[in-house]
This record gives C-alpha cells, structure tokens and sequence, in this order.
C-alpha cells in the first residue's frame, strides 16, 4: 500500500477525503503528516502566520461529519477570517488582536469536517499583490525563494504549491485569490460578489470588491469548496445563482461550446511581457483545438474613472479600519504603527468626501453594467492573469517611501485582475504557462456574474487536456 505521506502529496482534497471516508487512512494521520510538511517548509517559505494544531487535533479526535472534505487539513488566511481565542494579525503590527468569535467561514470550515491548523500570511491589510509585512516578514515563492508569491492570498498560495495542504482558503479584493495562485502555479478562483458569506457582522468588504475563494491545484477541489461554503447567510443581499446539484456535479458535465473575447494588452496599453503573451496565445490555440471560438475584443470601459474611483473606496475602506479598531484600543496608528502605504490610503481618504465614495459606487455600477452587455454578445473574456511573470521581492511590500513609484509597479505587474472586483464577476486563472526561467503564469478567464459554474466546467475539460496536476517545485 502506498505510505501516508505518498498519498497525501499525490491525491487532492476530495481524493483524500474519500479516502478517509473508506478507512484507508484517518484524519489524524493526515493531519499529522500536514504539519510536519508545514515544520520542513515554513521555515524557509515563511508563510504560516499562527497555528491551531492543538485545535485541529483535537477535531481529529473526534467523529467528522460525511463531506466531500471532511478529514482534510486546510489552512485559512490571516485577514478578515477569525477564529474564537486566536490571534488575527490582518499581517499588520497594529491591527494585531485576538478574535472573540468564529467567522461563519470557520463554521462552515468544522462543519464540513476540515481540519483547520492554520492561518497563513498576507501583506497588511492585503493592501498590495506580494505578501510582504514588516509584522511577518517576507513569504517565499516555492518555484523560486528569490520571487513573490504574490499577494495578497501568498502565504495560502505558498502552503498549498509547496505540498502542505491540497487546498486552502484566499480572498481577493483585486486579485489577491487569482495573483498567487498565478505566481505558485495553481488554480485560483475569484468568486462573485456575495457567493461565500463574510460575517457575522458584515455583508461586504471593500463595498463589495472583496471575497472569499478557494486555492487548489485540482478544479474538483475549487468545486467541493464552494459546494461547502458557497450559500447565503442572514444579511446577505446579494445571492448569486447555484447550478442545480452544486458544483461537483456541474463539472461533469461538458461545458458549451464557448465564444472568447480576447484581451492581448491592459486597458491602460502598458507592456506585457513576451513569456506571458506567448502563454496566452497557447492557451487560446488550446481553447480553439477544444472546439471554442476566441477573437480579439475588449469592453468600452473608462480605465481611468475606475482606478479613480478605486482609489477613493479603498482609501475610504483601509481608513474606516483604522478607526474602527483604534476606537476598539483606545489609539490611533501612528506613522511607527502602521507602513507607508497603508498611511498613504489614510491621508488619501482625508481629501475624499461621502460625495466622492458614492460617485465612486456608481461608477463600479456602470462598469458592471457595461460587463453585462458585453457578455451578452461573449460568453468569456480570456487574458493574462498578470503582466510578468513573479517578479522579485521587495518590489512592491508596503513600507516604501514613494507611493508613485509603488502605483506604476503596481500597474506594470497586474493591470488585469482588477476588473472583475470592480464588477462583481467571477473569474479563475489557470496554471497553463511557464517562463523561459521556469517560473509560473496564469491564464485568466472571467465569466458572467454567478457562472462560476461555467469558470469551473472549462477549467475541468482544461485541466484534462493540459493536465498541471504534476507540475510542481522541487521542495
């Protein structure tokens, strides 16, 4: 019989749940086997934030409920998740506290019967596309410790690249699911506007750009994920669509003949690099041998009021949160408390008015609007993930002295991911390519508001012809 730590680097989540399920191997031996991966690669990836291994053990211990997860070990990320007793850092030096109460994801996480061990890094407040953090540190690229691993989900992309769960828990506010998921050479799922519920105590983040979604290497684990997280909680007002008999059983069946709008340049006509083009045209001569339809085409979107208004909601948002818990502490930030970046959106968010941030909702409403139409007439839009492949680290962490030179690396790394936040859409990358160096790219395609379902079943015919499944760094 093949030995533990074998089966558990070979098979995905749904595979090891199943293989719980049949008694071939108990949770507790799989959990086991999670941290000591976790205790070889931790110290040079650096991507575990906290742990709660006294707390998944003692849920290994006992009966697990039926699931197509239950059994597996997971990780979640340090931001806007918290566990009752457990220190959420938000990877900030002042945000630092420790939770009173489970997020309903957390709930939903021991109810589906996985075994939660860990919160894993993320930059502050999840303000940039590395995860950099003077309170944590520098999280490592598995492909390449000298790169990002993106951001602002990279301590999960890390864990989940380097062997230490099959699965795990990200969240994306403008490509923080779908950027290290691209950077590590996994799969990566940004959900629609309110598909998994973030509270108790709140409906939205970031106005509703931000979600939760799931990192995997296998699509029939990003299906289970959301099979278990993916309904509506009281107060929820957006409640997107579910295929009928959930996400596993739509990825069985063939997805439709697809027409792809094809978008080779960023709305703001900056560069992208020679590897990640000819990544993309693979991947769309791929697409075409399916049998789908890809030509050139983009949505008539005003780039420049969007990032305007971008900067006005998430200035407005990362200030509220500063507030919000100096009144909880009884002190504000200070510029030693606090990186430059962050402090940056502060001061940004002093000039802007209730006027500017409801100009600037509108302005996401008829960019939604406009997505809609376009839509009507392509079933997908087909780009890069990112504009280059993993950049180097210290590029774009937070405690740097020039906001506009911060901005224009920014832009230059990830000029694509923003849209769907900014309207609402579900959208997935795909680890389809490979630098000349042999570093990860992405392939991103963004559906329709609630089709993740359509997202998942092209991933699946995808993932079976140009299976990725093996390709992995060498760690």
């Amino acid at each position: 019989m093949t030995d533990i730590a074998t089966l558990y680097r070979q098979a995905d989540a749904v595979g090891l749940a199943a293989h719980v399920a049949a008694g071939d191997v108990s949770a507790a031996e799989l959990l086991e086997v999670a941290v000591r991966r976790a205790a070889e690669t931790n110290p040079l990836l650096n991507f575990l934030a906290q742990d709660t291994i006294d707390r998944a053990r003692a849920q290994a211990a006992r009966p697990l409920p039926a699931g197509p997860l239950s059994g597996v070990p997971f990780l979640v990320k340090d931001l806007g998740i918290d566990i009752a007793g457990v220190r959420t850092g938000s990877g900030s030096r002042y945000l630092d506290h420790i939770a009173d109460t489970d997020s309903h994801f957390v709930e939903r996480a021991d109810a589906a019967g996985l075994l939660t061990f860990g919160k894993t890094t993320t930059p502050e407040l999840g303000l940039t596309v590395t995860t950099e953090s003077l309170a944590k540190g520098r999280t490592r690229n598995p492909w390449n410790p000298e790169k990002t691993t993106g951001g602002s989900s990279g301590g999960s992309a890390a864990a989940v690249a380097a062997g230490v769960v099959p699965l795990a828990q990200a969240s994306d506010g403008g490509g923080s699911v779908r950027v290290p998921a691209s950077c590590c050479g996994l799969l990566g799922l940004k959900t629609s506007r309110g598909r998994i519920p973030l509270g108790p105590g709140k409906v939205e983040d970031w106005n509703g750009l931000s979600g939760i979604g799931p990192i995997s290497r296998s699509v029939r684990d990003a299906a289970a994920f959301l099979d278990v997280f993916g309904h509506p909680a009281p107060g929820d007002r957006v409640r997107p669509p579910r295929p009928e008999g959930g996400y596993l059983q739509a990825i069985t069946r063939r997805a439709p003949r697809l027409n792809f709008a094809l978008m080779l340049r960023p709305f703001d006509g900056g560069h992208v690099d020679a590897d990640v083009h000819a990544a993309l045209h693979d991947a769309a001569l791929l697409l075409g041998r399916l049998g789908h339809s890809v030509r050139e085409d983009v949505p008539a979107i005003d780039w420049a009021a969007l990032m305007d208004a971008n900067t006005t909601n998430i200035a407005t948002c990362t200030a509220r949160t500063l507030a919000a818990h100096a009144a909880a502490v009884g002190h504000e930030a200070t510029p030693e408390t606090i990186e430059k970046i962050t402090s940056m959106w502060r001061h940004i968010a002093a000039s802007r008015t209730a006027q500017d941030l409801q100009a600037a909702i509108a302005t996401f409403e008829a960019a939604a609007i406009t997505i809609d139409r376009f839509f009507g007439t392509h079933d997908l839009l087909l780009s890069p993930t990112l504009a280059k492949p993993p950049i180097d680290l210290g590029v774009l962490h937070l405690d740097q002295d020039s906001p506009g030179v911060f901005g224009q690396e920014f832009a230059a790394f990830c000029p694509f991911a923003g849209l769907a936040n900014l309207t609402g859409c579900p959208a997935i990358t795909l680890p389809l390519g490979t630098s000349h160096d042999g570093l990860p790219i992405g392939i991103m395609a963004m559906a329709p508001f609630g089709r993740e379902d359509l997202l998942l079943q092209l991933a699946a015919e995808v993932e079976e012809a140009a299976p990725w499944g093996n390709r992995r760094p060498r760690i």
